[in-house]
């Protein structure tokens, strides 16, 4: 084969490649993708910390006040429950307790990781309902008397859970464990 056959053939073998379209994706697989790897990170962060820390909290410099480690926990918890069933114009499926850090009925690690799981089960119910054609579509906003999106709030499903994740990270190092997303 010479030099110019060679070239030609390896030409079509690349732009045969490029030709090939990438998957394409709805806007609900895309969040589910995402909301995925924050669940991925999230909840054995969780599982990773001790029933003895999940009270704790730092105390020293700029942390009076702060959520317990639970709580954070909890509050994550809570709130995908309440932004899931906003998206999905639903009541949420599970007690919430007062205000947005979960119910005070859970209390043991056991009953936090399954709160937690169970907020993550409910998100994806939510995601997966989005469609190209109810994703900018006005709904009541979990919040006060305004409306969002249903774009908007999955938006917030993962910010949301990844603050508390880098917070959380701090206070598993500050009791000697490393997170699990961070182990080699």
């Amino acid at each position: 084969m010479n030099r110019s056959t060679a070239f030609l053939a390896a030409s079509l073998a690349v732009a045969s490649l490029c030709a090939q379209a990438p998957e394409k994706r709805t806007i609900s697989q895309t969040m589910e993708r995402s909301f995925t790897g924050v669940e991925k990170e999230f909840v054995p962060a969780v599982e990773a910390m001790g029933e003895p820390q999940f009270a704790f909290a730092p105390t020293q410099g700029e942390f009076k006040g702060v959520r317990t480690f639970a709580t954070q926990a909890k509050h994550v918890a809570a709130v995908n429950y309440m932004v899931a069933a906003a998206m999905l114009g639903e009541k949420s499926p599970v007690d919430l307790g007062e205000g947005d850090d979960g119910p005070a009925t859970v209390k043991s690690k056991a009953d936090v990781v399954t709160f937690v799981k169970g907020s993550f089960t409910y998100a994806h119910k939510a995601l997966a309902a989005i469609t190209d054609q109810n994703a900018l579509e006005p709904i009541k906003s979990p919040w006060g008397s305004g409306m969002t999106s249903r774009l908007a709030l999955a938006n917030i499903l993962l910010g949301h859970a990844f603050d508390h994740y880098g917070q959380m990270v701090v206070y598993l190092r500050m009791n000697g464990i490393v997170p699990p997303a961070s182990r080699q």
